[in-house]
């Protein structure tokens, strides 16, 4: 059968995919270029002709994969519902719950920036972008009377510091921790940072437990 002809946007996307796979199945540093035109039964020239080299298509897949989360966190936090309920529905899809995969993407993102420029660029700037969205809702909420909180900005870095120490450990070490208990510290880090009660809002978590049963990023 012969295959289908995509167009310049929808190959690079189709290829973006595949990398971001074989990233998660075989991590960035023995992942090659090879190993993504064969899951999808090209040469390794068309993906050259995308991606000059590895390191390119690694940082493009990694900021394909983290934009997609990016957006999923935008239509969390846009909905016309309180901030309260819009922040623990946030919280509660990017706690480390479930497989997880994304989270493997994350942190093997994290480990190899540290050694590749571009990728510590791509990945510095996204994480401002996920840690700026979190902030303004914050802000909204402060604003509008909903609970208090003197330093969005601060508490937005320090709750996904936590949550992301949690996807660290919970994704090293699968099964060191319950996906009840995982929810519940997300719930009171929240609670915290917004000085409400630990054990407060309970119609808010049960409002939106649908939008948690996804992986995180």
């Amino acid at each position: 059968m012969a295959r289908v002809r995509l167009s310049v946007a929808e190959r690079r996307d189709e290829l973006l995919r595949a990398a971001v796979e074989q990233i998660e199945a075989r991590g960035v540093a023995a992942v090659r270029i090879s190993d993504v035109a064969s899951a999808l039964g090209v040469s390794n020239a068309l993906v050259l002709y995308h991606f000059s080299t590895k390191e390119q298509l690694v940082a493009a897949a990694f900021s394909h994969a983290a934009e997609e989360d990016l957006a999923r966190l935008r239509n969390l936090l846009g909905r016309r519902t309180t901030a309260v309920r819009r922040l623990r529905a946030a919280v509660r899809w990017y706690a480390p719950t479930g497989q997880a995969k994304g989270w493997r993407l994350w942190i093997e993102g994290w480990a190899a920036s540290l050694r590749d420029p571009e990728l510590r660029r791509v990945a510095v700037s996204l994480d401002r972008e996920w840690k700026s969205e979190l902030a303004r809702v914050i802000a909204e909420g402060a604003a509008a009377g909903e609970f208090r909180c003197t330093d969005p900005t601060g508490a937005a870095w320090r709750l996904t510091a936590f949550l992301d120490g949690l996807a660290v450990q919970t994704t090293a070490y699968a099964g060191s921790l319950s996906r009840t208990a995982l929810l519940r510290w997300a719930d009171a880090a929240l609670a915290r940072e917004l000085g409400l009660p630990e054990d407060g809002g309970a119609d808010a978590g049960d409002a939106v437990r649908g939008d948690a049963q996804g992986d995180a990023p």
